[in-house]
């Protein structure tokens, strides 16, 4: 982490805007790659125990996959057209904000359903695991985003980072929800976890559509 955090370093010593983009290229590169892998685990695991505070985890990781593509596409602009940069900028940062709403949105309904419809889940040990590995990994992903994306000055790298610091936060309730339903039989914690996160899902998009600065560390 220290190589990443360039406030104390001597202004000659700084490192170049290409190394920066390169640095953020491979962080995305990474989220991408990670959230695939962790989506699909999830999702299976989530409908296997009817759990849909899992199964909003692993779409959650899908989505953030996406709002990493689209960093990548916007990196990709700026070292092939640097004069663009300012203008893609923008339409990444929108898109990411997007993001955010659809995840938001989805999480929401199919909590507010299994309420609803009473819905148990069963004890998902690999949801347990996942979900702590999650902890441990995604917060450090997201503060070595955002170290990147001020040094870059980039609104669109940190929503990124705030899309990964919301995976941690989600990480956590669900985490929560599925060990209160296997130590304790609590079925409604699963779904109220998935809502719990709902606010700051929405909080976020909201923030990157309107083009404040978002802060995800």
């Amino acid at each position: 982490m220290a190589g990443d955090d360039t406030h104390d370093i001597p202004a000659a010593a700084q490192p170049t805007r290409s190394v920066l983009l390169g640095r953020a290229q491979q962080l995305a590169g990474f989220t991408v790659a990670y959230n695939l892998a962790e989506g699909a685990i999830a999702i299976g695991a989530g409908f296997a125990a009817g759990s849909q505070a899992l199964v909003g985890f692993g779409f959650d990781s899908g989505i953030e996959s996406i709002s990493a593509a689209v960093l990548l596409w916007r990196i990709g602009v700026e070292r092939r057209e640097p004069e663009r940069a300012e203008r893609v900028e923008r339409t990444a940062e929108r898109l990411i904000g997007i993001s955010f709403i659809i995840l938001g949105a989805y999480v929401a309904f199919e909590a507010i359903t299994d309420l609803i419809n009473s819905e148990r889940p069963d004890t998902s040990v690999i949801g347990l695991v996942l979900t702590a590995f999650s902890l441990i990994v995604m917060p450090l992903l997201a503060r070595r985003k955002h170290r990147v994306a001020d040094a870059l000055g980039s609104n669109a790298a940190r929503a990124d980072a705030a899309q990964t610091m919301a995976c941690v936060w989600l990480s956590a309730v669900v985490l929560i929800g599925l060990a209160l339903n296997a130590a304790l039989g609590w079925w409604w914690a699963d779904p109220v976890a998935a809502l719990a996160v709902v606010l700051l899902l929405l909080s976020e998009g909201r923030e990157a559509l309107s083009g404040d600065d978002v802060d995800g560390d």
